[in-house]
């Protein structure tokens, strides 16, 4: 009932602002106010219990013989429930999506390579440990049978959940199935943070600002988060209609739709100062509002696959950490570099990328695994983006991974295996034979020559949002020398670029407006003066 009251005082406070003037300082405090509501109701509804108490429905109090069997008790309350989920991104990993000078191509977790762990490939059964489903090990797995479904690895609110290394998705053993599917609920940061958080082999290892750190962090990691300040979990923004969540990841998709945005919450003028509000034209909230990532601990910046398999002297994989933990050498996949509190990289982007597809010739190097689009010039006119170009903060991925040098295309290496002799470089260390075996399973060519190439990835920042007192100033950019936006020289930037023309002008109007000042307080005193001698 609390809810449904907040939730009319919000509705009649957008009805009395409509009405009211639009002058920036009453937008901002519009704005706040009704944001400072929704943000209480969301907590009151996160601190709300469950309407229902799992543990005393009958057909969870049997003895689940496998987690097939949880699936067949939820959806007996939950009809209907599976068949959205087997319609969305979780579930199929694939997207059709329309590539900038292309037609239409498939996307998604199940074809895309990264330069992370390359791609899924041949190596299901372990990649799927992060998959919302149960059994999908190879390419006979059932999309269709909705008892593959695994409901408890979002919904889980237990804390004792897990998959499975190498399981293809199934539950670890030492997980109680009976015990788990009794204490479900609302997805928490906790459910969202298992794969997400630990994407690509570690912590914080892919994106840069999703880490664990982000479960029980103040607000200078990140102000929504923080369990002192809004303490929000990630659904309050990745909202969910018929189990399709708000936004999407650029690394797997490339138009600009079903987006999770700043503006969901926040106005589009949200400060005082007016030319701060202007800025948002061409410049994106982040851009300002996450000054550094990676604030509690490192993300990984560079990949090297090409140093991978050196054994040490019994002939048994290595394993080193630099000073913080971190892994820099790993037989299996090579030498990483870490870096924590990283300034971004800043491009433009319009909201579209294209992406390096496996049967891709290499035509750049670095290769440009997916290209954000934008420039300067852009100003919303594009055919698939009605929105301009903004100055986004960027992570940016550099590797080096195994390319095909005769076909000049990148390849998929088979890399996982429970047992040696499988061509699994992972443990046979052998990269023809893995070669070999990866593409035989895409049905792609291999001419049997393969080299390592340098190649690039973006991932635009959307979290560990900075409090406003640290965001950035205007002499983090309008400088001359050393300013965040020094890579980005195709527009004239107020006080770090040099125009003689725009310069000149500049000067000539401040002398102008100088010597009309002058002469105003001349004549005025000169005419006060004849006035007075009258």
């Amino acid at each position: 009932m609390k809810k449904l009251q907040l939730s009319f005082l919000v509705a009649f406070l957008f009805s009395i602002t409509s009405f009211a003037q639009t002058d920036v300082e009453n937008v901002e405090s519009d704005s706040i106010t009704i944001l400072k509501l929704r943000n209480y109701i969301m907590q009151a509804d996160r601190d709300a219990k469950p309407s229902v108490d799992h543990s005393t429905f009958p057909q969870l109090q049997k003895e689940f013989k496998d987690a097939h069997e949880v699936t067949a008790a939820c959806l007996s309350c939950h009809t209907g429930r599976a068949a959205e989920v087997m319609k969305t991104n979780h579930w199929t990993w694939d997207r059709t999506e329309k590539l900038d000078g292309r037609e239409e191509v498939a996307l998604g977790k199940k074809n895309i390579l990264n330069n992370f762990c390359i791609g899924i490939g041949g190596s299901e059964k372990t990649c799927t440990r992060c998959h919302i489903g149960y059994g999908w090990e190879n390419k006979s797995f059932d999309f269709s049978n909705p008892l593959n479904v695994d409901c408890l690895i979002c919904h889980d609110n237990s804390d004792t959940y897990k998959k499975k290394k190498g399981g293809a998705g199934y539950p670890d053993e030492s997980v109680d199935l009976n015990f788990v599917a009794q204490s479900v609920g609302k997805p928490s940061k906790v459910n969202c943070g298992v794969c997400h958080f630990w994407g690509g082999g570690g912590n914080n290892v892919k994106h840069g600002d999703l880490d664990k750190a982000l479960l029980n962090c103040d607000r200078s990691v990140d102000v929504h988060m923080a369990v002192e300040g809004e303490n929000m979990s990630c659904v309050d923004c990745h909202t969910t209609d018929k189990h399709v969540m708000a936004g999407k990841l650029y690394a797997l998709s490339s138009e600009n739709k079903n987006r999770a945005t700043c503006t969901h919450c926040h106005t589009d003028a949200p400060h005082k100062d007016e030319i701060l509000n202007e800025h948002f034209i061409r410049v994106a909230c982040q851009t300002c509002h996450i000054p550094t990532y990676a604030k509690a601990n490192g993300t990984k910046m560079i990949w090297d696959w090409s140093t991978a398999g050196r054994l040490d002297e019994d002939g048994h994989p290595m394993h080193e950490n630099d000073a913080d933990g971190n892994h820099n050498y790993l037989s299996i996949k090579g030498t990483f570099v870490y870096d924590n509190d990283v300034i971004p990289e800043y491009y433009w982007f319009n909201g579209l990328a294209d992406h390096q597809l496996i049967t891709d010739q290499i035509d750049t190097i670095p290769v440009q695994m997916n290209t954000l689009a934008g420039s300067y010039l852009d100003k919303g006119e594009r055919q698939r983006s009605d929105k301009p170009s903004k100055i986004w903060p960027v992570k940016v991925h550099r590797g080096k991974q195994i390319y095909d040098s005769i076909h000049n295309t990148l390849i998929q290496a088979k890399l996982h295996a429970e047992v040696k002799g499988d061509s699994a470089y992972w443990k046979d260390f052998d990269w023809h034979k893995a070669s070999v075996a990866g593409m035989k399973y895409l049905n792609l060519p291999y001419s049997g020559k393969y080299g390592f190439v340098e190649t690039e990835m973006y991932w635009p920042l959307n979290h560990m949002v900075a409090p406003k007192e640290k965001s950035l100033s205007c002499k983090d950019c309008h400088t001359r020398d050393g300013g965040r936006l020094a890579q980005l020289n195709d527009f004239y930037l107020p006080g770090r670029d040099k125009n003689t023309l725009l310069d000149g002008l500049g000067i000539a109007l401040v002398v102008l407006a100088s010597l009309g000042a002058l002469l105003h307080g001349v004549l005025r005193i000169f005419y006060r003066k004849k006035s007075t001698s009258k």
